[in-house]
């Protein structure tokens, strides 16, 4: 199962910046020209969790495998994508591919830096990127709409079923609000299939990344702060990074140095954490692991997951076939000292199908196929 973010913004705002420093690479060229990223380059990074590390500390397993999180750095979009300027076309393409959007904004002075828009105003560069998603979103329905009307007038159950979906996101989006503020709920599970089907760039959950100067990056500044008061409002959220100190850490091996370099700078913690955390956060993502010699591992699910579920994250045949599941909460696995000595203090439950699997779960699944 694999979760992506895309990343965008306008030109020479810190994407491919962000990127590089992200994955730890420097296959996405970061130069002072728009455009510079003409294909999505895609990184994948391992997820950090302390988590993980006391497992190993404790099982002292063979292999280790962390859950992961994919990037993907998409081309800056410019006033009149939705219409193909620029590369307009491919980005809201590839952009319709991804799970969920982390918005970097540029929040920094620098001469020799050019902005697209000649000044650094993140809320105008916002709201560039928003209008393009919801005018493509509005192009999209309104091909659609006139036919599917003209079908639940004729009786088509299916027709009406979109109808009442989309004509109140298409209002929505002509009141200049994104998609997703007029989705249904998830428990109208007809409705929310229908809402998903529709694959809606303003449908998909939103990060405001905050690029900030090296000396911001532990408080901010009045560019951010702007952008947190704008995420407050959307119910959304915000992270402050400086790309150019991610670049840095980047570059560093030793796990002692980078600490000392972060603290050096008032942080405490990377901006890759911060973004994996949100971003995980803003998926609705949450760890079960397995444990054994062999290997510990940790496995990502949506929140609500099923054992039964979570057993095909592994392999389809564990889904299909599934008995129980084995079932050892991670405080009482590290508290008590691994699994022998939780099965010796009755702590290993035996799950069925209907379990809905915790965050931090150790599992074992028996199945039959």
């Amino acid at each position: 199962m694999g979760f992506n973010c895309g990343i965008v913004g306008l030109p020479n705002v810190g994407k491919s910046t962000l990127f590089n420093a992200l994955t730890a690479t420097i296959s996405a060229q970061a130069a002072n020209f728009p455009f510079c990223t003409i294909e999505p380059n895609t990184g994948r990074v391992a997820v950090p969790d302390e988590r993980l590390d006391k497992l190993v500390a404790l099982v002292n397993p063979k292999s280790i495998v962390p859950t992961q999180l994919e990037f993907v750095d998409i081309a800056g979009l410019v006033k009149g994508a939705s219409k193909g300027e620029g590369l307009g076309n491919q980005f809201l393409a590839n952009i319709r591919q991804t799970d969920a959007i982390i918005h970097v904004l540029r929040c920094f002075e620098d001469d020799n830096i050019t902005h697209v828009e000649g000044s650094i105003d993140p809320l105008r560069d916002a709201e560039i990127v928003e209008t393009e998603l919801m005018l493509a979103d509005l192009e999209s329905l309104e091909k659609r709409i006139d036919q599917i009307v003209k079908k639940a007038r004729g009786g088509d159950k299916e027709a009406k079923l979109q109808q009442a979906v989309i004509e109140p996101v298409l209002n929505a989006l002509k009141q200049g609000k994104p998609a997703r503020v007029a989705a249904p709920d998830e428990a109208q599970k007809d409705e929310y299939k229908q809402y998903k089907m529709l694959q809606l760039l303003t449908s998909k959950p939103v990060l405001y990344v905050c690029n900030v100067d090296e000396n911001s990056a532990a408080t901010g500044n009045r560019f951010s702060e702007v952008v947190f008061e704008k995420a407050a409002k959307e119910n959304a959220k915000a992270v402050i990074i400086s790309a150019e100190i991610e670049s840095e850490v980047a570059q560093l091996d030793d796990p002692a140095e980078k600490q000392e370099f972060l603290q050096s700078l008032g942080l405490n913690e990377t901006g890759l954490s911060k973004i994996i955390k949100a971003g995980y956060e803003l998926l609705g993502l949450q760890t079960y692991f397995t444990a054994g010699p062999k290997e510990v591992r940790a496995w990502t699910f949506l929140k609500g997951s099923k054992a039964p579920e979570c057993a095909g994250i592994i392999h389809s045949d564990f889904e299909r076939g599934f008995i129980r599941a084995e079932t050892i909460s991670y405080e009482d696995y590290i508290t008590l000292g691994g699994e022998q000595a939780c099965k010796e203090a009755g702590k290993i439950r035996s799950e069925g199908k209907d379990y809905v699997v915790r965050d931090g779960d150790i599992m074992t699944f028996l199945f039959n196929v």
